[in-house]
């Protein structure tokens, strides 16, 4: 008849010496946000304009005509599809 003693101690020990490895609960370092590049865009039109983000749900508010406002890169493609909205190149 076999013992399962040694297996059973063997075990044990791999356990322990994980345990030993594992960080303490709540000790994970915290994600950092993420940050996205932005884009801007100047509208054209002569009244003003707010164009919420599909992506990110930001407002983007344009109080009249020249107007820019950096738009997060996400939300580019939606931005550029809106007429009297275009994109440029500097602040």
């Amino acid at each position: 008849m076999s013992c399962c003693g040694k297996q059973r101690g063997q075990f044990h020990s791999i356990v322990q010496t994980r345990q030993a490895f594992e960080p303490a609960p709540g000790t994970f370092p915290q994600p950092r946000p993420t940050r996205y590049a932005a884009v801007y865009f100047e509208y054209l039109g002569n009244t003003g304009l707010t164009v919420v983000g599909p992506i990110t749900g930001k407002r983007y508010r344009f109080d009249g005509h020249g107007a820019r406002a950096a738009v997060d890169l996400r939300d580019r493609l939606s931005l550029a599809a809106v007429p009297k909205l275009r994109q440029v190149s500097n602040p």
